[in-house]
């Protein structure tokens, strides 16, 4: 199991993404979080739905997810929000170094 991992989540306003975003930031939850514009098709309550939202990719440690998603889910407007995590399989040493040295440590979790 790979110690580093990705978040992906979206938002159907940049004020609620930067407001997430913070929090996780100012709780060392996570290292960086990149914010695109982007459009999503999908099916929500019966009918195809197309939509701009903002896609927020999040670089954190795979200890640090649980934290994450509660954060996310309980400051989040969607009923059914994107919550994704996908392995980091390889990086730069200098980068995964960068991404321990800015979360939090385990010990300080618990």
């Amino acid at each position: 199991m790979n110690k580093y991992i990705t978040v992906s989540t979206t938002f159907d306003n940049k004020e609620e993404a930067d407001k997430i975003i913070k929090i996780l930031l100012e709780k060392r939850l996570v290292s960086c979080c990149q914010i695109s514009n982007i459009t999503s098709v999908y099916h929500w309550e019966g009918k195809i739905e197309n939509e701009n939202e903002y896609l927020v990719q999040m670089k954190t440690r795979r200890i640090l997810y649980e934290e994450i998603e509660r954060i996310i889910l309980d400051n989040h407007s969607y009923k059914t929000p994107q919550i994704v995590c996908y392995e980091i399989i390889e990086g730069s040493k200098e980068y995964l170094d960068w991404i321990e040295k800015e979360t939090k440590n385990f010990i300080e979790t618990v």
